[in-house]
C-alpha cells in the first residue's frame, strides 16, 4: 500500500500565500515573488530535489495554469523520474536542445558559461563571459556550427584586436579555445583546437607583452591606462552627474572611493552600512585577496540613496550588476569621451594625494587597497588605517565635486 504523503498546502493557502517558498511535501514547494510591477504575487510551482548533495529546483509552471492538485501530480512524475536515476532539468534540456550536430558557437558558448556559473565568485566573471563572446566572437562566428570552426575563423576574430587590445585579445582566444575544448569534449568536433596557443598561434601573434610595448612605443604612451588630469576633475564630474542611468551612478562612486572598476559593479547592498558611512569589499573581489573597507564621504552616500533599491546589486537591474564595459560604454558614447578609461580615475587620484596633499603615502596605498611590497612595512602595518583614509576620502570628495569655475586650485591638507 503506498504510502500517503502529509501535504501541508491547501487551495485558499496558495491562493492567500505572501512572497516567499512554502513546501507542500514530496519535493513540491509554491514559490511567491512580488511582480516587476510591484502590485500584484507570481506564484509558480518549483519542484526542488538534489542531485549529488547540490540542490536544483526545476520550475512545474505557473499557479494560473496548474491547479495544486496538478501540481502534485507533476511533482509525483518526476520523484519517480529520480527514482530511476533520472535528472529531471537534464532530461528536459535535452528534450529542446538543438541537434548536437548544428549547435552553433554561441550555443555552445552559453553552455560553457551555464557551467561555470558554480565556479565564479562573482557575477561580473559571467558578464565578462557574456559580453567578450557577444562583441568580440559572434559577429564573425556565432551562428556557425562550432564543429566548423577553423583557425581562419579564430583568427579573423583576434585580427581584429591583437594590435590595439592584446590583453582583451588574448582573453578572447582563452575562451574561445575553452568553448571548443568543451564541444570536443562534448563529441561535437573533432581534431586539434584553433584556438590553442602553445605551438600553434603563438606562431601567427607576438606575445601579449610583446604586443603591449609596440603599443605603447607606436602611441608614444608609458601608461597602462589613460586618465584624466586631476585638475579637470571638477569639469568632468559635472558633467558626470548630469547623465542619467546606472552606469553614471556607479562611475561617480568609483571615482569617489577611488575602487576597481568590478568591485564597484559588484557591488551589493549588503555590502554597505550607511550608518557607519562604510562599504566593505569582501576577499573573493579583491585584487588582493583581502576584504576592503571604505570610507564614504557624505557625496558617496548621496549616491547610493539616489539609487533605487530594488534588488541584491546597488548599480544595475537590482538582480544583475552591470556589464563590464557598461563604464567604458559611458564615457565612449555617452560622454565622448575616447581619451580617458574608468580604471584611469584611479590615477587621477593618486596623482592628486601625491601633489596636492600632505596626507602620507601609505594613506593612499590604502585606499587605492593596494598591497605592500616592503614584506617588513607590511608586518608592522596591520591594521586598515579606516580613520585616517576617512579624512582623505571626504577632501578628494570636497575637490572633485568642486565648481569649475572656482578658479585657482588651493592645495588641501589633512585635518589634524
Amino acid at each position: 500500500m503506498p504510502i500517503k504523503l502529509e501535504r501541508q498546502l491547501s487551495p485558499l493557502k496558495v491562493k492567500n500565500a505572501k512572497p516567499g517558498m512554502y513546501a507542500d511535501g514530496g519535493c513540491l514547494y509554491l514559490h511567491v515573488t512580488p511582480a516587476k510591477d510591484g502590485k500584484r504575487l507570481n506564484r509558480s510551482w518549483i519542484f526542488r530535489y538534489r542531485v549529488g548533495g547540490r540542490l536544483r529546483d526545476m520550475g512545474l509552471g505557473s499557479v494560473d495554469i496548474l491547479s495544486l492538485s496538478e501540481a502534485r501530480e507533476r511533482a509525483r512524475e518526476q520523484r519517480k523520474r529520480r527514482l530511476d536515476g533520472i535528472d529531471p532539468i537534464d532530461a528536459r534540456r535535452a528534450l529542446v536542445a538543438p541537434k548536437l550536430d548544428l549547435m552553433t558557437f554561441d550555443q555552445a558558448a552559453a553552455e560553457v558559461i551555464k557551467a561555470k556559473e558554480d565556479t565564479w565568485t562573482s557575477a561580473v566573471h559571467a558578464g565578462q563571459w557574456c559580453d567578450s563572446v557577444k562583441t568580440f566572437c559572434s559577429p564573425f562566428v556565432g551562428s556557425k556550427p562550432v564543429r566548423d570552426i577553423n583557425t581562419a575563423d579564430v583568427t579573423k576574430i583576434l585580427d581584429a584586436i591583437w594590435k590595439d587590445k592584446p590583453e582583451t585579445a588574448n582573453r578572447v582566444r582563452g575562451r574561445i579555445e575553452a568553448v571548443l575544448n568543451w564541444a570536443k569534449a562534448r563529441g561535437l568536433r573533432d581534431g586539434e583546437n584553433p584556438a590553442r596557443w602553445r605551438g600553434h598561434l603563438d606562431h601567427i601573434y607576438s606575445s601579449v607583452a610583446a604586443a603591449k610595448e609596440a603599443k605603447r612605443a607606436r602611441t608614444g604612451s608609458t601608461a597602462h591606462y589613460a586618465a584624466l588630469p586631476y585638475e579637470r576633475i571638477g569639469e568632468f564630474m559635472a558633467a558626470l552627474r548630469a547623465q542619467k542611468g546606472a552606469e553614471a551612478r556607479g562611475l561617480e562612486f568609483a571615482i569617489l572611493t577611488a575602487a576597481r572598476t568590478n568591485e564597484v559593479m559588484g557591488a551589493r547592498w549588503a555590502e554597505i552600512d550607511q550608518t557607519a558611512k562604510t562599504w566593505t569589499v569582501p576577499a573573493n573581489r579583491m585584487k588582493g585577496g583581502k576584504e576592503h573597507r571604505v570610507p564614504l564621504s557624505d557625496r558617496a552616500i548621496a549616491v547610493i540613496k539616489a539609487v533605487n533599491r530594488n534588488g541584491e546589486y546597488v548599480f544595475g537591474d537590482g538582480s544583475r550588476p552591470l556589464s563590464p564595459m557598461a563604464f567604458t560604454q559611458l564615457l565612449r558614447r555617452r560622454m565622448k569621451r575616447d581619451d580617458i578609461t574608468p580604471h584611469g580615475f584611479r590615477s587621477s587620484f593618486r596623482d592628486w594625494c601625491a601633489e596636492q596633499t600632505n596626507f602620507p603615502r601609505e594613506i593612499a596605498e590604502a585606499a587605492l587597497a593596494h598591497t605592500l611590497k616592503d614584506k617588513t612595512e607590511a608586518a608592522y602595518q596591520r591594521g586598515d588605517l579606516l580613520e585616517k583614509r576617512r579624512k582623505l576620502m571626504d577632501a578628494w570628495s570636497q575637490y572633485a565635486n568642486r565648481s569649475p569655475s572656482t578658479g585657482k586650485i588651493l592645495p588641501m591638507r589633512p585635518a589634524s
